[in-house]
């Protein structure tokens, strides 16, 4: 049987992807339904409006320390694989293929079923699909964006330009309301000086928890290193601009719903965004909310999509058992055979928290500890490949050795962190029995290459 046009399994990625459109893609990984979430838990947790803010800003630099450490190894090592291509150059094939496992079953398809989710709870509140509404637009969403990044990179990467634009204005709105620029006049507050409180070191730990998984999805950045255009160094430029971009938009939105509704309400609301543009705009900017909010998913699903499919297909290329991943169709810029695998388990897992009683937090339980674990095994290869790889660098990451230990003792705090929390939950354990079944499958393969 012929190939398509235009497929050849030879075929290396181009670089097609402007900067601009890789800024997208980050912003849009990073900034999804968390910020709409996680600021009132902070609140609660701190207690403080000075450690709060302190708290996102210490976030932001360990999130950029992270980053930093990812853009040495991606200047050194552009390829589509990303985190799956450090980890074989570290620690070898065997250590890769259970990350690039990991990443097919648990954490890109786990993190597109959770958002997918997300999707669905705010679009049914925009356009009810019925008594299941939620898991309809869920599958919905999976299919649609599935065949959306069929066509191209091109397709994709314009597409989630847009989206990002339209994510980052819903997010100005919500500044706009809390600083009382527009809309009706916002009651006056009263919030306890700054510093005034002393959190317990644990508390906040737990805040950073929640801070550091809102920033979440820099590391994604690396999948697309092979396709950006420019110099190796143009994607250190793309990861600072993405965080700083990020870091500011996430201050501001603090900032306004502290000033619009008030630390105690702030921390003591179920939907702050949604009670501060009530508080503004009425009904309609509640209304309006749920639509930010799908829009903020619906950016995260798609860039989500375009990092995911670039594993299996570097997975493809290393294992012949899995040669069909490898298939890049040249003038699409995609790797099609690995998009279709990562949406059929996609839907699959779709299908698993549809079962659940929460199907989000039943995908946030399968996908956190094993994300963190495999994070901190890409920040301790750094210090690997500095002893295996003596090869002059493009880009090293500044105050080595500090900066990559404080950023491997973040994620292993935060591993650890998401197996506690999930403990004795049913999701975590499965997403442990899908990585042993990683293990049957990576014997399975070097069985049939020795045979």
């Amino acid at each position: 049987m012929s190939s398509p046009q235009g497929a050849n399994p030879s075929a290396s990625p181009l670089r097609l992807l402007s900067p601009l459109g890789a800024v997208a893609i980050i912003v849009g990984i990073v900034i999804g339904a968390g910020i709409f979430k996680t600021p009132a838990m902070v609140a609660g947790i701190t207690g403080d409006v000075g450690w709060a803010i302190s708290i996102w800003v210490a976030g932001a630099l360990i999130s950029l320390m992270g980053a930093l450490c990812y853009a040495e190894l991606a200047t050194l090592y552009p390829h589509a694989g990303g985190d799956y291509h450090f980890l074989t150059r570290a620690y070898g094939k065997n250590v890769s293929f259970l990350y690039g496992w990991a990443k097919a079953m648990v954490i890109n398809t786990g993190s597109i079923a959770l958002l997918a989710f997300v999707f669905g709870d705010y679009m049914s509140k925009v356009l009810p699909l019925g008594a299941n509404s939620t898991i309809y637009w869920a599958f919905l969403i999976v299919i649609t964006l599935t065949f959306i990044n069929l066509i191209g990179i091109h397709t994709s990467s314009r597409i989630q330009t847009i989206l990002t634009i339209f994510e980052v204005c819903g997010l100005l709105a919500i500044i706009i309301a809390g600083f009382g620029i527009f809309g009706n006049p916002l009651p006056a507050v009263e919030n306890p000086p700054l510093f005034s409180s002393n959190p317990q070191l644990g508390m906040l730990g737990l805040g950073m928890v929640f801070v550091l998984l809102t920033f979440g999805g820099w590391n994604e950045s690396a999948y697309i290193s092979a396709e950006l255009k420019g110099t190796s160094k143009t994607i250190v430029s793309v990861i600072v601009v993405s965080l700083v971009v990020i870091t500011v938009i996430y201050l501001l939105v603090n900032i306004a719903l502290i000033n619009g509704l008030g630390l105690k309400a702030l921390a003591s609301s179920k939907a702050a965004p949604a009670d501060l543009l009530g508080l503004a705009f009425g009904p309609l900017g509640e209304k309006l909310l749920g639509l930010f909010v799908a829009i903020a998913a619906l950016t995260s699903i798609n860039a989500t999509m375009i990092v995911g499919a670039r594993t299996n297909y570097a997975m493809g290329e290393d294992w012949e058992g899995l040669h069909k991943m490898a298939k890049w169709e040249s003038a699409r810029g995609s790797p099609s055979f690995a998009y279709l695998v990562q949406g059929v388990i996609s839907l699959a897992l779709v299908g698993f928290g549809a079962l659940q009683n929460d199907g989000f937090e039943a995908m946030v339980e399968f996908t956190a500890p094993v994300f963190w674990s495999f994070l901190f095994l890409v920040g301790l290869g750094l210090f690997i490949l500095r002893f295996k790889d003596r090869s002059i660098r493009p880009f090293r990451v500044p105050l080595y050795p500090i900066t990559p230990l404080i950023f491997c003792a973040s994620c292993a705090y935060l591993a650890y962190s998401s197996i506690t929390y999930a403990h004795s939950k049913g999701a975590a354990e499965i997403s442990f029995y899908v990585m042993l079944a990683g293990l049957v499958a990576l014997l399975v393969l070097r069985l049939r290459k020795v045979s």
